[in-house]
């Protein structure tokens, strides 16, 4: 059976509760090119490819929200995630459907 994914949440969401000025964690995984390409400010950056290796640098106790390009990779980072107690919420149609500004470098 496929990992069904706890919970999701679509960009323009995210975009209005941060523009709303709710304090929300959030995990960017893709890879350090494409953040700099630009990222949602105040997002924690760590590879999907990394994860493994620095999942202790989140907080299992908050909830965090997992994007990526496509939602593809986020998918993945919130299967394993899960499953080792964390909390959470795909960020479904990635930053290929986010129209908010984004930080730069």
């Amino acid at each position: 059976m496929a990992f069904q994914i706890p919970k999701e949440i679509l960009p323009q969401d995210v975009a209005r509760q941060l523009n709303e000025g709710k304090a929300l964690h959030v995990l960017d995984v893709r890879e350090p090119a494409e953040w700099a390409e630009g990222h949602v400010e105040g997002a924690k950056h760590i590879p999907l490819s990394q994860l493994v290796e620095r999942h202790h640098e989140l907080d299992p106790n908050q909830e965090v929200i997992i994007m990526c390009r496509s939602g593809n990779r986020s998918g993945l980072a919130c299967e394993l995630l899960h499953e080792k107690g964390y909390k959470v919420v795909n960020m479904t149609g990635g930053l290929n459907d986010w129209t908010s500004k984004l930080v730069r470098g």
